[in-house]
C-alpha cells in the first residue's frame, strides 16, 4: 500500500490516574485546536468524579513516595529527564502546535523543561540541609528541625506555558515527597497528557502524579474543597477563580500558593520546593551528667 492511500493513525489522548490511562468517567471530550484554530485532537473532559479518583490515587501513593529516600526520588526525577530526551521530537511538535511557536523555539522550550527535571532531581537530597538543621536552645537539649512533605497537592498548571510551566510547578511538588493531582492547561492539554505516558515509564510510582484535562474551574472547585487535599497551587487560575478556590481551601486549612507572575524560562530558586513542606522539630536531652554542666 502506498503512502498516498494509507490512513493516518490518530492518537487517543487519555487521563493519567493511579498509573493507568482511563478515559473520563463522564465519557466527555472536548476539541483541542492549535494557535490557528485547526483541530488537533479530542481531549478527555474530566469530571468531579475523576478529580476524586485522582485524590484517592495520590493519597494511596503518598506513603511509599514520601518514605523513599531523597536520593532515590532524585534518581526517579532524573529518569524522567532521560525519557523526555528520547521523545523530544514528539514534545517539540506538540508544544509548537499548542503554543504557536516555531520548531526552533519549541525545541528550546522542551530543552528547558528537560533541564528543569534535572535541576529538581539534584535538589531532592539537598533541600533538607538548606531549610533544616540544628537550632541553638537554652538548656541541655539537641533541637533539630527537618522538612517533611505536606501531602497531596492539587496543582493548577499554567494556562499559557503548556509544558515548561507545567514541569516548573509539578517537579518541585514531587521532588520533596508530595504527591500531585494536576489540572492541565485547559486550552493546551496535550503536552501534559503526553507527559503522563513518560511518567508511566520513568519509575515514577503510580499515583504519585495524576493528570486531568478539562475545565480548570470545574475541576479546581472539588479539589479546593476536598478534605484529603493538603495544599493547592493556583498557578493556572485567574484572579476571580483563585479567590473562590482560596475560600474553599480554607475549610481544612490547606497550604495555598497564590498565582503570581513567573518567568518560567529563568532559573528557579527554592521557593516552590519549600512551598509545600512542613517543618518537624525534635528535642532530645544532651545527657548532662552533673551540676557542673559537664555532659557526654
Amino acid at each position: 500500500m502506498s503512502d498516498a492511500t494509507r490512513l493516518s493513525v490518530f492518537k487517543t489522548y487519555k487521563l493519567y490516574v493511579g498509573g493507568k490511562f482511563p478515559r473520563s468517567e463522564s465519557g466527555r471530550v472536548y476539541e483541542v485546536s492549535d494557535s490557528k484554530g485547526n483541530w488537533l485532537a479530542n481531549a478527555p473532559q474530566s469530571s468531579r468524579k475523576d478529580a476524586r479518583d485522582a485524590v484517592v490515587a495520590a493519597r494511596k501513593a503518598f506513603g511509599g513516595w514520601s518514605g523513599a529516600t531523597a536520593y532515590n526520588r532524585g534518581q526517579v526525577l532524573y529518569r524522567v529527564a532521560e525519557m523526555l530526551e528520547g521523545r523530544k521530537e514528539q514534545f517539540v511538535r506538540e508544544v509548537a502546535e499548542a503554543e504557536g511557536l516555531s520548531k526552533a523555539k519549541a525545541a528550546a522550550v522542551v530543552d528547558a523543561a528537560i533541564d528543569r527535571w534535572v535541576w529538581y532531581a539534584g535538589w531532592t537530597d539537598k533541600i533538607a540541609q538548606v531549610v533544616g538543621g540544628a537550632n541553638p536552645v537554652a538548656g541541655p537539649y539537641f533541637n533539630l528541625s527537618s522538612p517533611e512533605p505536606t501531602g497531596v497537592v492539587a496543582v493548577l498548571a499554567p494556562q499559557d506555558s503548556s509544558f515548561l510551566g507545567l514541569v516548573s510547578v509539578l517537579a518541585p511538588v514531587i521532588a520533596t515527597g508530595n504527591t500531585a493531582v494536576v489540572i492541565a492547561s485547559a486550552k493546551a492539554p496535550l503536552p501534559a497528557l503526553s507527559l503522563g505516558e513518560v511518567l508511566a515509564t520513568s519509575d515514577v510510582p503510580g499515583g504519585v502524579v495524576n493528570i486531568l484535562s478539562g475545565a480548570t474551574a470545574e475541576l479546581g472547585a472539588p479539589l479546593a474543597a476536598h478534605q484529603d487535599v493538603n495544599a493547592i497551587d493556583l498557578a493556572g487560575a485567574d484572579a476571580e477563580l483563585a479567590k473562590e478556590l482560596e475560600i474553599a481551601a480554607a475549610d481544612n486549612l490547606k497550604r495555598i500558593l497564590r498565582p503570581q507572575p513567573v518567568d518560567y524560562t529563568a532559573t528557579p530558586g527554592t521557593d516552590r520546593l519549600t512551598a509545600f513542606l512542613e517543618t518537624k522539630t525534635v528535642w532530645h536531652p544532651t545527657g548532662a551528667l552533673g551540676a557542673s554542666g559537664s555532659s557526654y
